[in-house]
């Protein structure tokens, strides 16, 4: 991104228009590949709608809590959700999509981030996922950025471009997070905000100190 340039996005509760830019996104095989260990074909829009649970007879999907990434005039930007809510054991899995033409400009880690901040302070979870292909160094250097700690490696266990790949398994509770929180915050410099929202106050955008209307 040019310097000195700021941008603003936003997050808001997945919808069903938005299926036709996810079903766009994968196209690509590759892409596809790295952000779902089950998917191999290209999405069709009656797949996205089936997964989202956005068909005609959708099913009940209490377990999981999807947004948009959206920016202005651009669009839609990316998606990020938790999955497998589990109000028992109070936790979840994250994952995170963003468009190649929003990606190195701080969307995933900030997004992440506000996600995270939803997942501990407002639903109450004490410990959130999330699974990574070995060679997927983007979301390796993102979960470490966001304080998540590596818990072991799953031999072999996504296959992917005619072989076999390491997955890796990454966890973060609810306390590492409220250490990690506040350096993050000083870390990342204010070119990129994201909110819930118009962003008024501090819980409902990242960075939190930063200002939403850049």
């Amino acid at each position: 991104m040019p310097d000195n340039i700021s941008k603003s996005f936003a997050l808001r509760p997945l919808e069903k228009p938005d299926l036709n830019s996810i079903t766009r996104w994968f196209q690509d095989v590759g892409d596809l590949a790295l952000f779902d260990r089950n998917a191999r074909a290209p999405y069709d829009l009656a797949t996205c709608e089936r997964l989202w649970n956005m068909s005609d007879m959708p099913h009940a999907a209490d377990d999981r809590c999807w947004f948009t990434i959206t920016s202005e005039p651009g669009g839609v930007a990316g998606i990020i959700g938790l999955e497998r809510i589990s109000p028992i054991n109070r936790d979840a899995v994250i994952a995170l999509y963003v468009d190649h033409a929003n990606r190195r400009q701080g969307v995933g880690i900030r997004a992440s981030a506000l996600i995270l901040d939803f997942a501990f302070r407002q639903l109450g979870l004490n410990r959130v996922t999330s699974f990574y292909r070995q060679d997927n160094a983007g979301s390796r250097d993102l979960t470490s950025q966001a304080g998540f700690e590596v818990e072991g490696t799953m031999r072999q266990a996504w296959f992917s471009g005619g072989k076999f790949h390491d997955m890796i398994v990454v966890g973060l509770l609810a306390e590492k997070w409220n250490v990690r929180r506040d350096g993050l915050a000083e870390e990342l410099g204010e070119e990129t905000v994201i909110s819930f929202g118009d962003g008024t106050t501090s819980a409902s955008k990242w960075p939190p100190h930063r200002s939403a209307t850049l």
